[in-house]
């Protein structure tokens, strides 16, 4: 597997290595081993599984008291992800990555916690799976505005489709982390 620093550091885009031929393909999507030598730990203790379609973006997230490591990737369609630095003594406070992950690179995007995440769908549907190092815990979810203009994310849709939660989630100055 090939690791790629990212310009925040600690996340990671992970490029397994995908075994292919004319019936099809196999990769590893988690080796608690070969992921720890790379710095990402875990342990990880749930996966979720989101189905999107496309236009539709979920974030930015973060757990408060519970905060949670991702290690994120597609199985069908393609999406944006992005992750966000809220950890106010970090050097990289309020900068954001983002990556383009698809069910046809097989790339995976790892999230530390103290930052917060989301996604939209650039396809026509999407198969996003998360692995977390903790619990979801729906009372300590915290969320800050897609389109803060403190952070400016580019995100590749102008529209997006929302729940009522994410457009009317307060801007990075805001919250209280």
């Amino acid at each position: 597997m090939k690791i790629i620093e990212t310009a925040i550091p600690g996340v990671l885009l992970v490029e397994p290595k995908v075994f292919g031929d004319s019936r099809g393909f196999f990769l590893e999507t988690f080796n608690i081993a070969r992921y720890a030598d790379v710095g990402i730990h875990g342990p990880f203790v749930q996966d979720n599984h989101s189905y999107s379609s496309k236009g539709v973006l979920r974030g930015l997230h973060f757990q408060k008291q519970h905060p949670q490591d991702k290690l994120v990737y597609v199985t069908s369609g393609i999406v944006f992800d992005v992750a966000v630095d809220i950890r106010k003594d970090s050097p990289t406070f309020g900068q954001w990555v983002g990556v383009t992950l698809s069910a046809d690179d097989h790339r995976q995007f790892y999230v530390p916690a103290g930052l917060a995440h989301g996604f939209c769908v650039v396809s026509d549907k999407a198969d996003f799976h998360y692995k977390c190092t903790d619990y979801y815990h729906p009372n300590d979810e915290g969320s800050i505005r897609w389109d803060d203009p403190d952070i400016g994310i580019q995100w590749p849709i102008t529209n997006p489709i929302l729940s009522t939660k994410d457009a009317n989630a307060p801007y990075l100055t805001n919250i209280n982390v």
